[in-house]
């Protein structure tokens, strides 16, 4: 994977109607995106995915949608207010702005990609017979980047851990690390940079009109713990799961659509029984790891990464990074918050937000365990993982998106093999079967294999060709995107067999 790759996908991104740049007509607006006809389908379709395994396929999880706006002490009380900053670093020669944990992060990151590269080389070499872990634990080159990858990380932790930011500073001049774009070693100190976006409430200007936009979702779902427990009758253990915007001052937003100022979070927040919450968060890794192989997105695409710096609310944490063009980076997180954030809740607001057992007749705050995946970074997976160039058998090319069937924006396209001779108004009849259903389009316009490459490349799974025959015998032709094999179908068992090829009962079969 490339940064060449990236650059294709955000070329194709938006000429295909998928992603556009923020107020292009102005010159647009830095790290600010809008989702296009095919980009707000995708996207509503990995919400529609997560949505119904984390709350359709499980009885003790809800889903709510909480305000944006918050009263201002929620953030004082979940520590945001003070601590809820990055580390943050300039260059003096390219005047560019960085954040030292990120720089420190790729520098690691550039250690493991050599490992990587002599465990495939190894793999290669060794065939059928080759043991990973051995060779990870026995061979010496391997080994003293390992050694030297886990000191990096131990100084970096002890240094954020002692809010030691001249320390951070003398590991990045020890590490030679350099500007990624100059090459400038000519560092500012680091300094602690808070991400939250204020704004004024009503007509009084000044400090008591403050408030946030949310810097996360979850807030919302712990001050209304009590209100769901209580109105839907909730046992422990039990979820609230919400989809919905955050927003970041981020000190460098870039990459695209990976890292941004505006963005969508889904996110589940499990709450449990004090002490249970170790088996919890292993189940939740081992579940939403699941969730994201059933994709299909390819192998070896996915791995876990155990925090090295605990944030401060939590005992256990891990992330599930997807290989992305620009390389492992972090897609969903999964955090063993304690019960921080209700007993913070519970001291700044003076209410009991406590569990009553009935069962131990104990009455005790709840422990919790989160999931919290970035929508448009699970976007960016989806679209980067499915955008291929291909030569075919016959020499041509073709730009293809294969993209998952069920999440596909478009899921099949109805395409009458003429302009004429009743094959458009047959078309429409099979366009009207479908379309409440799922996403159709029509398209009758240029030849056939014109049509079906422009299918191809905003990654419609299905498309269905009337021609004449289907006049006589009712029965349509219908194209695979990824095999690009035909079958004959009878238009009576036509919506039947694009449900089971398009549907989402695919991701959970």
């Amino acid at each position: 994977m490339s940064d060449d790759l990236l650059k294709k996908v955000i070329s194709h991104a938006k000429e295909y109607g998928f992603v556009f740049p923020s107020s292009e007509i102005y010159d647009g607006l830095s790290a600010a995106y809008d989702y296009g006809q095919l980009g707000a389908e995708l996207k509503n379709n990995i919400k529609h995915y997560w949505w119904t395994a984390m709350v359709r396929m499980h009885e003790n999880i809800v889903g709510i949608d909480a305000s944006i706006f918050m009263h201002p002490t929620t953030w004082k009380a979940s520590g945001h207010v003070d601590a809820f900053n990055d580390p943050l670093i300039d260059n003096k020669d390219s005047k560019k702005r960085y954040r030292a944990d990120v720089l420190i992060e790729d520098h690691i990151e550039k250690i493991e990609a050599k490992n990587r590269k002599d465990v495939e080389k190894a793999a290669k070499r060794f065939g059928e017979a080759f043991n990973e872990a051995e060779f990870r634990s026995t061979n010496d080159r391997v080994l003293k980047r390992q050694e030297e990858m886990d000191r990096i990380n131990e100084a970096f932790k002890t240094a954020m851990e002692a809010d030691d930011l001249a320390a951070v500073k003398a590991l990045i001049e020890e590490l030679g690390i350099a500007d990624p774009e100059t090459g400038s070693r000519n560092w500012t100190d680091v300094r602690q940079f808070n991400l939250m976006f204020k704004t004024e409430l009503g007509a009084v200007s000044g400090d008591s009109g403050i408030i946030y936009l949310r810097p996360e979702t979850a807030q919302g779902i712990f001050v209304n713990y009590l209100n769901v427990q209580k109105s839907g009758r909730m046992k422990l253990p039990f979820g609230i799961a919400q989809i919905g915007k955050a927003f970041r001052n981020e000190i460098i937003a870039r990459q695209f659509i990976f890292r941004m100022r505006e963005f969508e979070q889904m996110e589940m927040q499990f709450f449990v029984k004090p002490g249970t919450q170790g088996e919890w968060y292993e189940y939740w890794k081992a579940e939403r790891l699941k969730w994201h192989k059933a994709l299909g997105l390819g192998e070896n695409m996915h791995r876990y990464h155990d925090h090295v710096k605990l944030a401060h609310y939590a005992d256990a944490a891990c992330d599930i990074e997807f290989n992305f063009p620009m390389g492992f980076k972090e897609l969903e997180g999964i955090h063993s918050r304690t019960d921080f954030d209700l007993r913070q809740h519970e001291e700044y607001s003076g209410r009991k937000l406590r569990y009553f057992d009935p069962e131990t007749q104990e009455s005790y705050i709840p422990y919790v365990v989160e999931t919290s995946i970035g929508l448009d970074r699970m976007f960016l997976a989806t679209l980067s993982a499915a955008y291929q160039e291909e030569t075919l058998e016959d020499g041509s090319q073709r730009t293809v998106l294969r993209i998952p069937a069920a999440l596909a924006p478009v899921k099949a396209a109805v395409l009458p093999l003429l302009k004429k001779d009743g094959l458009p108004e047959k078309a429409r009849e099979v366009l009207n079967l479908l379309q409440l259903n799922h996403n159709v389009q029509y398209d009758e316009k240029d030849a056939i294999g014109r049509r079906y490459r422009r299918q191809d490349a905003i990654g419609t799974p299905l498309c269905i060709t009337i021609d004449h025959d289907t006049l006589n015998d009712e029965a349509v032709t219908v194209r695979d995107r990824d095999a690009m094999t035909q079958e004959r179908v009878a238009i009576a068992d036509l919506a039947a067999v694009v449900e089971k090829k398009v549907g989402l009962a695919t991701l959970f079969a």
